[in-house]
This record gives C-alpha cells, sequence and structure tokens, in this order.
C-alpha cells in the first residue's frame, strides 16, 4: 500500500524497501550468517584438471539495507550453474553495521551508509564518511583473504546488491589507487554509482577489472535511470562493463543470477569460458 501523504506528517519507509525481494532459489536457507570477512568454500567440485580451478579464489557480496543473510545461498546456486564457481571458491558475505538511516526517521537497521534522499535517483546526496567507512571494512576483508588464505586482490571479485552494490564499485574503482593490486572484477546488482566527484580509475583498474552492472527497468527505489549513468561514467573512465536489464522492480530473478554466474566464471576461470 501507498501510504497518503500528509504535509505535516513524516513519510516513513519500510526497512524492507532496499531489501532484495529474494526469490525462492537465493532462499534454500537463512541459517548461516557469516561475521565479518568469514569465507566458505563451496561444497560443489568442478570437473578436474584446471590449473584456474586449482587456484584459490573468492567471491565478496555485500548485502542490501535491513538484509544481512539473504544472499548468503549465493554459494550454494552459483556453483550449480558454473561448476568451476564451486572448487576453490571462497564466498564471502559481510555484514553492515547497525545504524540510523534518515529517510526511515533516524531507525536504526544494517545498512552501510545514510541515506537522506527517496527515492535513489541520480544527483542524490552522499554519506561521504559512511561509504568509505564501509569500503575500508572491505577492504579489510580483502587483507585478511590475502593474509590467512593466500588469496590475492586479483583472484577477488567484488560485488553487491543496492547498497551493497554502490559500495562494491566504490572499493573497486574509487580506492584502487596507484600500487594496489586490481580485483578481478566487480558485480553490482540494482546499485547505484556515489562518490562521483572523487573517482579517479587508474589505468591499471580499468584494464583489469570488468563490470557486471544488472538493473531492474521498473526499479522504484534505486531508479533504473542509475544504471544508464553510473555505466557512462565509468566507461568514460576505461572500464569494460557488462550492462543487463531486466522487467523486474528492486529485486534479482534466475536470469540475473544466471549471467552474474557467467562473468564470474568469465574473470575467474578464462580459459574454461
Amino acid at each position: 500500500l501507498v501510504p497518503k501523504l500528509a504535509s505535516c506528517k513524516m513519510i516513513m519507509i519500510k526497512p524492507f524497501l532496499l531489501t532484495a525481494v529474494a526469490p525462492a532459489f537465493l532462499n534454500t536457507s537463512r541459517r548461516s550468517i557469516f561475521p565479518a570477512a568469514m569465507s566458505t568454500s563451496s561444497s560443489v567440485n568442478a570437473p578436474g584438471g584446471d590449473q584456474e580451478c586449482d587456484t584459490p579464489a573468492a567471491v565478496i557480496f555485500l548485502h542490501g539495507l535491513g538484509n544481512r543473510a539473504g544472499w548468503s545461498s549465493l554459494r550454494r546456486k552459483l556453483p550449480s550453474l558454473r561448476p568451476n564457481l564451486g572448487k576453490n571458491v571462497h564466498y564471502v558475505f559481510p555484514p553492515a553495521p547497525t545504524i540510523g538511516i534518515s529517510v526511515n526517521g533516524g531507525m536504526q537497521m544494517p545498512g552501510w551508509f545514510d541515506l537522506y534522499d527517496w527515492p535513489i535517483g541520480v544527483g542524490v546526496k552522499d554519506d561521504k564518511e559512511g561509504k568509505i567507512k564501509a569500503a575500508i571494512q572491505i577492504e579489510e576483508t580483502v587483507e585478511k583473504l590475502e593474509k590467512e588464505m593466500d588469496i590475492p586482490p586479483s583472484r577477488i571479485v567484488v560485488g553487491g546488491f543496492s547498497q551493497g552494490g554502490a559500495v562494491a564499485l566504490l572499493t573497486a574503482y574509487h580506492r584502487r589507487t596507484e600500487g594496489k593490486v586490481p580485483f578481478a572484477g566487480c558485480v553490482c546488482l540494482s546499485g547505484w554509482l556515489t562518490l562521483k566527484e572523487d573517482l579517479n580509475v587508474t589505468e591499471e583498474v580499468a584494464k583489469s577489472t570488468p563490470l557486471f552492472w544488472a538493473h531492474g527497468e521498473y526499479d522504484d527505489k534505486v531508479l533504473f535511470e542509475q544504471q544508464a549513468h553510473g555505466v557512462g561514467v565509468l566507461k568514460e573512465h576505461g572500464v569494460k562493463v557488462e550492462e543487463r536489464s531486466y522487467p523486474m522492480g528492486h529485486e534479482s530473478d534466475y536470469d540475473e543470477i544466471d549471467a552474474m554466474a557467467e562473468f564470474l566464471e568469465k574473470v575467474l576461470f578464462p580459459s574454461s569460458s
């Protein structure tokens, strides 16, 4: 139901609005909520013999506002679509901190950064401090993967949905400055490009970190215009972008996840794709 507008009342946005309308194929289990930087190897084995499959890799995927556990079943779904993603690939689902969200009247909920405008169209106000803190948390996860599991950034894909997609873009492109090893790839599902005035993609990152960006054509929360705008800006900086759109709202579906799996296999196991 759409609430009636009242000039003297604050319009409250319910917490689930920026959370994926999680499809059944992603909801096989919601029991496993991973603490920050904890990873898990998929139990599905890929066909043996490929040297790339023997080299550890990782997928870091960030949830949307208010939803810490809804995407963790990707660690089973992705290998079922592309078996290469099931051998020596570690899936990491960092939880966002609990913070107050301004468009929700300061309500406390899991979120990567604050939101000041609604819906989220091109030109919304940025919570720069919150977004940088979120990116630093992901960078710490990357450092832990390299130190404890010997997985370099060049074998890591960082991605996310909605707010998580925005943080993934920030981590993969804004903050991989000169001297930092680029990621293998980036995934943005129904997200948006933030802190555009600070964007400075190095030549090495543009060459080494391709992007998969998918978005719902009827998204009334993170507006569909965000995809064309963000893709255009990143392409101007030399980033290779695979863009997909689907007849859906602020959610995901099988075709999108299948396309994402294809992209992940292509960037992590290029000789197999």
